[in-house]
């Protein structure tokens, strides 16, 4: 069913549009699902025995602290340090919506179509929560022509995908290295407890970091990790529609198109049954 959500405020005067900025809030579905599956992992220690029998620090050494280290080894200190912001996006939402911001382009596009495109000029401060049309707007009231915005921003919506994905990458090689050194620290126990035979009282610690080394990597990975990339994944899809609409609206207006055919273009990119009805 097509969304009839009402309009952003449509211009009737020469004065700057008002939008509402997205709320940043957090991501109730990831934090109450991390948190729902770390009690129920937590429980479950509790009531088959003592929870300090799982805390084991040569153990954490091991398998956290050499996930993050070997990590590290496969990227570049850049890298990291700008996948850093992504990684927040994981747990931090923007509310990012495709009809919202497809329903923002084509108000611009009716103002622009009314008063002209200089008329826009007053309303690039009030973008400022939505920088790539801002900056895609602005080139359009700067006078670029509209094959080099619509490289420009291609290209730049190319690179962020790539910085999101690269980001998501950093995550499933953490959720490929925890098992591993899980398996390491097994090992490791092993050893020691074969060494140990001779003396009992050894053999209980050494058993105990082989398998709490494998618990912390299977942990880590699979609760952790692997399901962050899949958000960061999946939010960086979302991400390149809405950069798609932003362009395809900017594009239109410069071809000075008529706004009842930016709507028609912008359904055809929307997914189905978030088709949005601005003119009717």
């Amino acid at each position: 069913m097509a969304d009839t959500t009402p309009n952003d405020v449509r211009p009737m005067a020469d004065a700057p549009l008002r939008f509402e900025a997205p709320a940043r809030k957090m991501d109730l579905a990831t934090l109450l699902g991390l948190a729902a599956a770390l009690t129920l992992i937590g429980l479950a220690i509790v009531l088959n025995g003592s929870p300090l029998a799982f805390i084991d620090i040569p153990a954490i050494l091991m398998v956290v602290l050499g996930t993050f280290a070997v990590t590290t080894i496969s990227y570049t200190g850049e890298e990291l340090r700008e996948a850093q912001p992504s990684f927040r996006q994981a747990l931090l939402r923007t509310e990012i919506d495709p009809r919202v911001g497809a329903r923002r382009v084509l108000t611009l596009a009716d103002k622009a179509r009314k008063r002209g495109l200089l008329s826009l000029q007053a309303d690039l401060y009030g973008l400022r929560d939505a920088p790539f049309l801002q900056r895609s707007l602005g080139m359009l009231v700067d006078g670029l022509q509209v094959d080099e915005i619509e490289r420009n921003m291609t290209l730049e919506a190319h690179a962020i995908a790539q910085g999101r994905h690269r980001a998501a990458a950093i995550l499933r090689r953490a959720a490929e290295v925890s098992p591993a050194m899980g398996l390491i620290g097994t090992l490791v126990g092993l050893v020691q407890m074969l060494g140990s035979l001779d003396s009992p009282e050894r053999i209980g610690p050494a058993m105990s970091l082989a398998l709490l080394t494998t618990l912390y990597g299977a942990l880590m990975a699979n609760v952790v990790f692997l399901p962050l990339a899949s958000k960061l994944e999946r939010n960086a899809t979302v991400e390149q529609l809405v950069s798609q609409v932003y362009t395809m609206g900017v594009a239109s207006m410069g071809r000075q198109e008529n706004p009842r055919r930016l709507e028609m273009l912008l359904n055809t990119v929307l997914p189905a049954g978030q088709q949005i009805r601005y003119f009717d």
